[in-house]
């Protein structure tokens, strides 16, 4: 048993910081992390109710850049942690402080949101940064210095890695306006190669299923940030238009949504494809678009609702496919880097992919396009289970009969 198992492990202000096991038993969130998310997703929700203003001003060419850069670093330095904790959480008194200096870096990284949006005065996003990763820094330092050989240089190429993309953002402070979105681009590269490269002569001890509930978790925190938004709209409409016939088709449709997303992430056991590097990095590389998607459903509904009481200059046709396309993005990205791997068979495979499709159609479905939606979302869940049964019950058939046969 690990020595961080619950019955050994030991707390104190600083203990030396091993590497954790794959295999270690009851590996679960700790409360930290939930409060480590739950900050973080207060800088989501800044990225969110900025991108809204974009979109109902009818400047998506604007928004929806702004929004994809400050979610790419909100969502870069959670996985940062994410990955890190998973591999080497002493939760010690000197881990915890480090962590809650991130959380203070994420707070002054949302707090300069607004700004960043508005004039490109990325001041205070870049300040925020470096407080994260000056604490990340810190936390793989401290690896390094309790491991040794092919370990301790994995955890030194992180150091250096984030040190030197942190120096790069200083291109946001310091080159032109129309520079900044080509440096962002190159700079996330650069950063998504850091792990990459620092885990080649060693790769760090993850847990397969630690990491498969950390994203579920954040997930589920999106969404209740997504329902907190789409209430607001909604209630904000009521109390300025009263129009409450022409807001519920778009908040039973939104509620649908967020429900069938629930429940269409956590039907599969992920954490089983999860048996190395290759599979991880793919995998949590590309909840990316996931993370991003879903909480742009919760901005989608509040542009609806604004358009439906008058207050947004864009389209009825604008308003839904602000809500259907990031809907259509969740279910194919859901399948593409998630749930395909434990599907069999042409029909469970095409589920996802096929709503994708019908939900973006669903965009012309006028005033109650969002509705349109939300029941295909319904009835993927509903499609998915029945085969999914069927797909059981079929087995169980299958192994019955083999061992009457082989008795």
């Amino acid at each position: 048993m690990s020595d961080h198992s619950p019955t050994t492990r030991s707390y104190g202000v600083v203990r030396r910081m091993t590497a954790r096991g794959r295999d270690e038993e009851h590996r679960t969130a700790t409360p930290l992390e939930l409060f480590f998310d739950l900050c973080f997703v207060v800088a989501v929700a800044q990225a969110g109710r900025q991108l809204v203003h974009a979109l109902a001003e009818g400047n998506p060419s604007h928004g929806i850049p702004g929004y994809l850069m400050m979610f790419f670093a909100v969502w870069w330095a959670w996985m940062n942690f994410t990955w890190f904790s998973s591999a080497y959480d002493t939760d010690d008194v000197l881990f915890r402080v480090t962590t809650l200096i991130q959380i203070a870096g994420v707070l002054v990284l949302a707090a300069g949101i607004p700004r960043a949006f508005d004039s490109g005065d990325f001041r205070a996003v870049w300040f925020g940064y470096l407080v994260m990763r000056l604490a990340m820094v810190a936390q793989w330092l401290r690896a390094a210095h309790s491991a040794a050989g092919a370990e301790r240089c994995a955890a030194m190429r992180y150091a250096q890695g984030v040190s030197l993309c942190q120096v790069g953002w200083l291109g946001l402070l310091l080159l032109p306006q129309h520079a900044k979105p080509w440096l962002f681009l190159v700079m996330a590269l650069l950063e998504l190669t850091v792990p990459v490269i620092a885990e080649r002569p060693y790769q760090t001890g993850w847990h397969p299923h630690h990491i498969a509930e950390r994203y579920g978790l954040f997930l589920i925190i999106v969404l209740g940030e997504t329902v907190s938004a789409a209430t607001v709209a909604v209630q904000s409409g009521v109390d300025q238009h009263g129009g409450l016939g022409t807001l519920l088709p778009i908040a039973a449709g939104g509620l649908l949504l967020i429900f069938a997303a629930y429940w269409i992430y956590f039907a599969v056991p992920i954490h089983l494809h999860l048996a190395s590097n290759r599979q991880a990095f793919l995998w949590g590389y590309g909840h990316y678009p996931v993370f991003a998607s879903v909480a742009v459903i919760g901005a989608g509904i509040e542009v609806a609702v604004e358009e439906a009481t008058g207050k947004a200059h864009i389209s009825a046709l604008a308003a839904a496919a602000a809500v259907t396309v990031p809907a259509a993005l969740f279910l194919f990205t859901v399948w593409l880097v998630h749930s395909r791997h434990q599907k069999r068979g042409l029909a469970q495979q095409s589920v996802l992919p096929v709503s994708a499709v019908l939900v973006l159609a669903c965009t012309f479905g006028g005033r109650w396009a969002v509705l349109l939606a939300g029941l295909v979302a319904t009835g993927t869940v509903a499609t998915g289970v029945t085969l999914t049964t069927r797909a059981a019950r079929a087995g169980a058939a299958a192994s019955a009969q083999q061992a009457g046969t082989e008795a």
